[in-house]
């Protein structure tokens, strides 16, 4: 029996947002290798959607790890160790391939070398998520040939405003943040009001981004009993 993708996130915060984690449910469903259950909302709707899947589980987080502080806080509280038969996997993080598509979305903006770059990540639940974000950094950082600065929405510094002021008094007159989110929502409304020359769109739709939930996925399945 193949055991059930169970995409977890928080859809709370805005309509356009569920909209964006239900259609990544669908493509996900869509390849057919696993059946998926959505548990999008609160930690009580969560939980009760989890416990609703019979058989064999493995819980995906649908964010990546920095980019998505509810989530990772639903998350958190979520007493996953109780349930039967199932096992979960960590936010998507440091994939090679993922980071790669954030490079090609940057040069296809017009990014050069020596512009400046902001990575900016949503926040961090502890120290395993900013070494995260810190990794992505680092990787774009080597496939672009320019130094990656790292800013963030909530709960760190520097935010991603004093991560752009700073290049900006730096002498960098081109200057693009590369969003490090999986799904739109309504924090995208303040990077968009940033006066850079470019900003990403978040990570999913991308194919790749279906890839790498089914390889974890598939990872995780000999944990299961």
């Amino acid at each position: 029996m193949v055991p059930t993708m169970v995409l977890v996130a928080d859809d709370s915060r805005d309509a356009h947002r569920r909209e964006a984690l239900c259609g990544l449910a669908a493509a996900v469903a869509g390849r057919g290798e696993a059946p998926v259950a959505p548990a999008f909302g609160s930690p009580a709707e969560v939980t009760a959607a989890i416990r609703a899947v019979r058989g064999p589980k493995v819980v995906v987080p649908a964010f990546v790890a920095g980019g998505d502080v509810a989530s990772a806080h639903l998350l958190s509280r979520l007493d996953l160790g109780r349930l039967g038969n199932a096992c979960h996997t960590p936010p998507l993080g440091a994939v090679p391939s993922i980071v790669a598509d954030l490079a090609g979305r940057l040069v296809d903006s017009g990014h050069r070398p020596g512009d400046g770059v902001v990575l900016a990540a949503d926040g961090t639940t502890g120290t395993e998520e900013r070494q995260v974000v810190m990794d992505v950094a680092r990787m774009l950082s080597r496939r672009l040939g320019s130094p990656v600065q790292v800013g963030y929405l909530r709960t760190w510094a520097p935010s991603v405003f004093d991560a752009v002021d700073r290049l900006r008094r730096d002498g960098r007159d081109n200057v693009a943040v590369a969003a490090w989110r999986l799904v739109d929502g309504p924090d995208f409304e303040l990077l968009r009001g940033l006066d850079v020359t470019a900003l990403t769109t978040p990570l999913w739709p991308s194919e790749l981004v279906v890839d790498t939930l089914l390889a974890q996925h598939r990872a995780a399945k000999g944990r299961l009993v």
